[in-house]
C-alpha cells in the first residue's frame, strides 16, 4: 500500500489548469481503488477548486465525488489569500493550518508520504 499526498496548486484560471485538477483526482481515484493511503490537499491558487468542483454542473464534479472521502483539506492561510476560505467552507473542506498557516508537508513526509503535485 502506497501513501501518498497529491496536492492541487493549479489555478482555476485555465484549460491547463483544468487538466492539472482533473489529473490530480484521477490519480486519487486510481490510489484510492487499489486500497492506498493518499489524502488530496487543495493549496495556493487550488484552493479555488473546492467551490468550483462542488457544483454539480461542472465537468470534473462527479469525479471529484468520488474521492471526496480522501479529501485532507485546504490551505488556510492560501484559502484567505485567494479569497476562497467562504467556498471551502461551503464545500465542506477542513482547513489546514498545522505550520503557521499551512498544511504541514514536513509532517506528512515524515509520515512516509510522498507528495505529489499538479
Amino acid at each position: 500500500m502506497s501513501q501518498a499526498a497529491v496536492v492541487v496548486l493549479a489555478d482555476t484560471e485555465s484549460h491547463a489548469d483544468l487538466g492539472r485538477a482533473f489529473n490530480a483526482l484521477v490519480a486519487v481515484k486510481e490510489s484510492k481503488q487499489y486500497g492506498d493511503d493518499d489524502r488530496l490537499i487543495f493549496d495556493g491558487a487550488g484552493t479555488k477548486w473546492p467551490g468550483v468542483l462542488s457544483d454539480p454542473g461542472h465537468m470534473a464534479h462527479k469525479l471529484y465525488e468520488e474521492v471526496a472521502d480522501v479529501v485532507a483539506g485546504a490551505c488556510g492561510y492560501c484559502a484567505n489569500a485567494f479569497e476562497a476560505e467562504g467556498h471551502v467552507h461551503e464545500a465542506g473542506i477542513a482547513v489546514l493550518d498545522e505550520f503557521e498557516g499551512h498544511p504541514s508537508f514536513r509532517n506528512l513526509i515524515a509520515g512516509g508520504y510522498a507528495v505529489i503535485t499538479f
